[in-house]
């Protein structure tokens, strides 16, 4: 990549290249190259004139036996890799969960909502991103929220991930949020 941006003329022809190291490195996430999941081995490599690769062993097979051999490795290797993707995926949203910094909001609260438009000749980092303020109406489980910009605005129900805390000098105070009823003995018996 420090190549492509350093001849940024010529990146077209260096894409093969990319490809190539790409296709032949490890992944982090499967432990198998892209090449080893999509034929079921791994890349000869220009390296591997010089350096020498090492020698499969030359069985004598037939084409259906070729088959079922190359047919069961891909399964255990595809099976591995979507272990190991599972494994992976587990550990990114474990990560991301503790480390989310986002704040958690209550009915009435105002917020800005990330809404990007794109404006055909605007740069899209001088275009505003965010729409509000809104007011939080619902809060429908840790993550999700239902808000309004006004009374007669349809509602929205939108992830935690596109709300910022409104801190502008003019809230909305068109939504009141009311106390729940006291519950009395007589309440709790209808209740249930």
């Amino acid at each position: 990549m420090k190549t492509i941006v350093a001849v940024p003329r010529d990146w077209d022809k260096l894409v093969p290249l990319f490809l190539l190291s790409y296709r032949s490195s490890q992944h982090e996430s499967t432990t198998y190259t892209p090449s080893m999941l999509t034929s079921g081995r791994e890349m000869k490599l220009p390296t591997d004139l010089i350096l020498g690769h090492p020698v499969e062993e030359n069985q004598e097979r037939s084409l259906p036996e070729f088959v079922e051999d190359l047919r069961e490795r891909m399964d255990r290797i595809h099976q591995f890799a979507r272990e190991k993707l599972k494994i992976h995926s587990d550990k990114m949203k474990q990560r991301r969960d503790t480390t989310s910094t986002k704040t958690a909001f209550k009915p009435g609260d105002a917020v800005w909502l990330y809404a990007p438009k794109r404006t055909k000749g605007k740069s899209p980092k001088l275009q505003n991103n965010w729409e509000g303020p809104y007011t939080i109406i619902k809060k429908i489980n840790d993550l999700v929220y239902r808000i309004q910009l006004s009374p007669r605005s349809k509602p929205k129900v939108v992830h935690l991930e596109r709300l910022a805390k409104y801190t502008g000098h003019n809230p909305p105070d068109w939504f009141v949020v009311e106390d729940p009823p006291p519950r009395t003995e007589d309440s709790v018996i209808r209740d249930e």
